[in-house]
């Protein structure tokens, strides 16, 4: 190591070609990063869809997914299995372990699906695919005055397919209306007149209107291919299929049964944008597409569009590039403050070009970092930016301790340049390394925590990790060579005796140095050296401040004090109210409802508006959707975006919520002002078999949560079905030769219809639907007119066969881990709430005594408690293994056994600064606080070992134990004082930083400043303390084993080592 350090001291050419090769590797591999959001996160979700037309939830469940559930079970990699069965559908998630190939676990599911027997007949076969991360990035809509549906869904395609075209863009949905449909209406009067069924007339038109080959004629000449081309792809094009023939030579052709049209799905779905009628196109971006770029050449067509068109406009209702350039610049603009603060305190306590040489540290670390961050996948995003914040503070650390070194052997010790530059580096070199290395696996205890939590802070590990490393390298080649061949050496007398000349900003400087170093020396000897010296002789009183001060920290955290949050509130720029009303509600009753909801928008729009700062529209646009379903209504309130709004989504949120009042009638009326990190805040899925006692415990913990002041938006998965008609058959039904599948087959094609055909008419796939018209299936004595045929050829009324109840029946059947499942949920009304001590009420007291009277029913804590769990968890288990790792470096940086014990057992004392941090500033402790606790230990070690390193070398020169210690303290703590300061001034900005996009990150900062603050008043008081009771255990242990008189200094390590040099020459 020598050898290299000394050839890069002396030869700083090699140096400089260093320097270069990061200046363009890193400029080129920062304008190579793409942009995100968030950091991108592989998917870790398997989905299986199952669609089989006109089944009921139950047979959903117990036809198919059951049999699906049951062959899952045991295959390696799946961490849970959860399912919803619904009418006509079913899905089930396949949730993959952290760590696990999710390709493989795929071919596993897929293999497991094949295995199942036999599914119903009817039913499509299973579409098994990984659910893949598409982040939204720009969402629009096109809309126009008195323009229909039908035409703005050709606009529609016609943009999609332009923006398909776009390099970089990948994934565009489109949505606002309901699929395409031929519709052939047939007339039950004109069915019996002609004698026909449904079914015939639905095998007619699948056997004629197709497209198919018949093989090849090859002559002497050429091939000739042989097809029949009978497609018909629109409605009025089948009206002469024929039907039937007859003897006497008449032709049943199908508009003399049916009506045909082209229509949309009864499955209702409409968009309005603003009160218009609209579709929205939204882009997307995949892990390879860069959200920046893509939203700027969106709005490029955007704007060429509009110029062109007159009938419509494209209007954007989203664009997260703006929130992120918003959280880019905010997080950048902190950085550049934090640098400077960091430059102003080197250069108020260090020699000036001293103080540069440290600081030039900083843009090579970035610039080396981004060589190896754009290779492994980091983007530019909130988290990333943050890990710089984290780690400006902490990379001058060790340019600091070298610079300072060698300043000591050029000054004080009188060696030259070159030699102060190699024997200054070559003595700090352990306690620099193991700083770093202590910092690197403090921060990479992020890789193995498991959850969004761990997925998404790996980020900010991957950046302070790789900044670090390359700091490391710059700190042991780049600096020693800067300042040996630099003016940062430099003796007031050249060697011929003359005085040397300075210029006028030296002199300024060295002035600024002079008073500041002053100021710290006064504060020092009169202070500090004093105040430790008090403490050696009383060591057991300052124990018990310390103990006392701990206690005293937590006791205001568990009581309340200070609060509590697992899981931090990200900024939203949009509230989203969901309507869901019961099954079966007319879509008129459902507009009018979420209508009247839209106004009561428009006026909260209005008050605040009038308090906005320049009058600016709080409200930008109003997205209305009525579906899919009936019964379902949305609407997309688009807020103004960031910083430019003066009021937080949640109290828009609440506003909205107290202009719309209570409103009775509904299933559900969400308002969700998003931001909600993890899940639910309060989420909690009643498991059984007993589906009465379900709905009953149910019933009760809604109607607790509800009764909660602190809880808004409470609602649950099993909303009451649709009204179902239960069939059930008459003697006489049987006596005819009928039962009950060839009766439901009938009213279910009638009913439901007949899907004669499927095919592909351009982007849309059409189904081809056989049943009564609208009007004839709008009553129940539709269905008791109906006509059944028996199989003598008989028609009978329904009515005088069936009897029928009407019931309601489930929507939805949920499954967790094989159990039928109900979960309830509920979000914060007030954002000061804690939703860890709502939780704990909900686990001792109310979920209790609910059971007790329900013992089939087992409860599960999903939502933020889940992924709260699984962080937790996986810390547990890394966190003592992360802390061995660093009692072995720092245990072979000292070659001692205690001394890393001493340095661990300061850590629990950091977080007095930690838990009042909080409190000062009025955040709640949460999984960022604890975070930043994690990181903070590899920092307050530094200090520690620097502390050590020096105590161990004055006892080795001869010192008194006690004496060595004052020393000690004394000597390093100006290094020790500045290294803590340049750490907290990087933190600063963004710790007092007031925006709402930066709030969720603050308490990690807080985390580390604080704690830095209390670790360094801890590693220059208590460490001392700590290795002075150390040493008077070890002596009393010695005086056991041999009962001689025992000194303080013959026990510890360093003087142990020195003798077996000694012995050795």
């Amino acid at each position: 190591m020598k050898k290299i350090i000394t050839y890069f001291i002396k030869y700083p050419v090699a140096v400089n070609v260093i320097i270069l090769a990061f200046f363009v590797f890193g400029i080129l591999g920062a304008i190579s990063m793409k942009s995100s959001f968030f950091p991108l996160v592989d998917s870790q979700l398997i989905r299986i869809s199952l669609a089989y037309p006109g089944a009921s939830p139950a047979e959903m469940e117990e036809g198919v997914v059951l049999k699906i559930e049951d062959n899952l079970k045991g295959i390696v990699g799946v961490e849970r299995v959860t399912s919803v069965s619904r009418e006509n559908s079913a899905s089930v998630n396949v949730e993959v372990e952290k760590g696990k190939n999710i390709d493989v676990v795929l071919s596993d599911v897929k293999n497991a699906v094949d295995r199942v027997a036999s599914f119903p007949s009817g039913m499509e076969p299973p579409v098994i695919a990984k659910v893949e991360n598409n982040r939204p990035t720009i969402s629009f809509t096109i809309s126009g005055e008195k323009v229909s549906l039908k035409a703005l869904k050709q606009y529609a395609r016609n943009v999609e397919n332009d923006i398909r075209g776009i390099e970089g863009i990948s994934q565009v949905a489109v949505s606002g209306y309901p699929d395409e449909e031929i519709e052939i209406a047939v007339r039950e009067n004109d069915l019996r007149a002609y004698n026909l069924s449904i079914t015939e007339v639905a095998n007619a038109v699948r056997n004629s209107n197709i497209l198919i080959t018949g093989g090849n004629i090859k002559t002497e000449d050429e091939d000739y291919l042989i097809r029949a081309s009978n497609r018909s792809y629109y409605g009025i094009e089948l009206q002469n299929l024929i039907v039937r023939t007859e003897i006497n030579g008449n032709i049943i052709r199908l508009k003399d049964v049916a009506e045909l049209r082209d229509t949309w799905s009864e499955n209702p779905d409409r968009l309005y944008y603003n009160g218009n009628l609209a579709i929205d196109i939204t882009v997307s971006n995949t892990n390879n597409e860069d959200l920046i770029s893509s939203a700027d050449k969106i709005k490029v067509y955007i704007e060429k569009y509009n110029q062109v068109q007159q009938n419509v406009q494209l209007s954007v209702t989203s664009d997260r590039s703006t929130t992120l350039n918003d959280r880019t610049w905010l997080l950048a603009k902190n950085a550049i403050s934090g640098i400077l603060l960091v430059l102003f305190f080197l250069a108020l306590f260090l020699n000036l070009r001293l103080a540069f040489w440290v600081a030039f540290g900083l843009p090579i670390s970035f610039l080396g970092m981004f060589v190896f961050a754009a290779q492994l996948g980091v983007t530019i995003n909130v988290l990333s930016l943050f890990g710089m914040i984290i780690v400006i503070g902490i990379l001058v650390d060790d340019g600091i301790v070298i610079g300072e070194n060698i300043y000591h052997h050029y000054y004080d010790l009188g060696k030259s340049k070159i030699r102060a530059a190699i024997d200054g580096t070559m003595e700090v070199i352990p306690p620099i390394v193991s700083a770093i290395l202590t910092t690197i696996i403090a921060f990479s205890t992020f890789f193995f925590v498991d959850g969004r939590i761990g997925s998404f802070f790996g980020e900010v590990s991957t950046i302070v990790i790789l900044t670090l490393s390359v700091s490391l390298i710059e700190a042991l080649i780049i600096l020693p060579a800067h300042i040996a061949h630099s003016k940062a050496l430099d003796r007031k007398k050249l060697e011929n005796g003359e005085e040397k000349k300075t210029n006028k900003i030296d002199r300024f400087f060295k002035k600024i140095n002079k008073s500041a170093d002053t100021l710290l020396g006064k504060f020092r000897d009169t202070y500090y050296v004093p105040f430790l010296k008090f403490s050696l002789h009383n060591k057991f009183f300052i124990f018990c401040v310390f103990v006392a001060s701990l206690l005293i920290s937590f006791s205001a955290l568990t009581g309340g004090v200070i609060k509590s949050s697992f899981f931090p509130r990200i900024a939203s720029d949009r509230v989203q109210i969901t309507l869901n009303m019961p099954q079966g509600t007319n879509e008129k009753i459902t507009d009018s409802l979420i209508s009247y909801i839209e106004e009561r928008v428009w006026l909260v729009n209005k008050e605040y508006t009038e308090k906005q700062t320049g009058n600016l529209q709080v409200v930008e646009n109003i997205i209305k959707r009525v579906g899919p379903g009936s019964a379902n209504a949305t609407l997309s309130v688009n807020l103004l975006p960031g910083e430019t709004r003066d009021f937080s989504s949640p109290e828009i949120t609440n506003a909205i919520q107290q202009k719309v009042g209570k409103v009775y009638g509904v299933e559900s009326l969400i308002f969700g002002s998003g931001g909600n990190f993890g899940g639910s805040p309060v989420a909690v899925s009643l498991l059984g078999n007993n589906i009465k006692e379900l709905k009953a415990v149910k019933d009760e913990l809604k109607e607790e949560l509800e009764n909660n002041p602190l809880l808004k938006d409470v609602t649950d998965n099993d909303p009451a079905g649709i009204k179902e008609v239960k069939i059930t058959l008459k003697d006489n039904a049987y006596v005819l030769g009928l039962n009950l599948q060839t009766v439901m087959a009938q009213v279910r094609s009638g009913f439901f219809g007949f899907q004669a055909q499927r095919f592909q008419r351009g982007q849309d796939e059409i189904k081809v639907w056989v049943r009564y018209d609208k009007k004839d299936r709008s009553s129940i004595k539709n269905l008791d007119d109906m006509r059944i045929i028996t199989p003598a050829g008989a028609r009978i009324p329904f009515s005088e066969i069936a009897d029928y109840v009407i019931e309601r029946g489930d929507i939805a059947i949920n499954h967790l881990e094989g159990k039928r499942e109900i979960q309830i949920t509920a979000d914060l009304k007030d954002l000061s709430a804690s939703e860890t001590e709502i939780l704990d009420n909900i686990k001792t007291n109310i979920m209790p005594e609910i059971l007790s009277k329900y013992p089939t029913v087992t409860p599960m804590y999903e939502g933020q408690n889940r992924e709260a769990k699984k962080t937790t968890d996986s810390l547990n288990l890394v966190g003592p293994i992360i802390l061995l790792l660093i009692y072995i470096v720092i245990a072979f940086t000292f070659r001692s056994y205690s001394q890393p014990v001493l340095l661990i057992v300061m850590i629990p004392f950091s977080m007095i600064g930690v838990i009042w941090g909080h409190y000062f500033h009025n955040f709640a402790i949460g999984i960022l606080s604890f975070l930043g606790i994690i990181a903070l230990i590899g920092i307050m070690v530094n200090d520690g070992l620097v502390l050590i390193g020096k105590f161990n070398n004055y006892l080795k020169e001869g010192m008194k134990f006690d004496d060595a210690l004052v020393r000690a303290g004394q000597s390093r703590f100006r290094a020790i004082f500045l290294t803590s300061l340049t750490t907290v001034a990087g933190l600063a900005p963004l710790i007092f930083e007031k925006s709402r996009q930066a709030q969720f990150l603050i308490p990690m900062a807080i985390s580390i400043a604080y704690g830095i603050a209390i670790a360094t008043v801890l590693t220059l008081v208590m460490l001392p303390l700590l290795l002075s009771v150390s040493n008077t255990i070890k002596v009393g242990v010695k005086w056991l084993k041999t009962g001689n008189e025992i000194t303080k200094e013959e026990v510890e390590r360093a003087i142990i080592e020195s003798k077996f040099d000694e012995d050795e020459i």
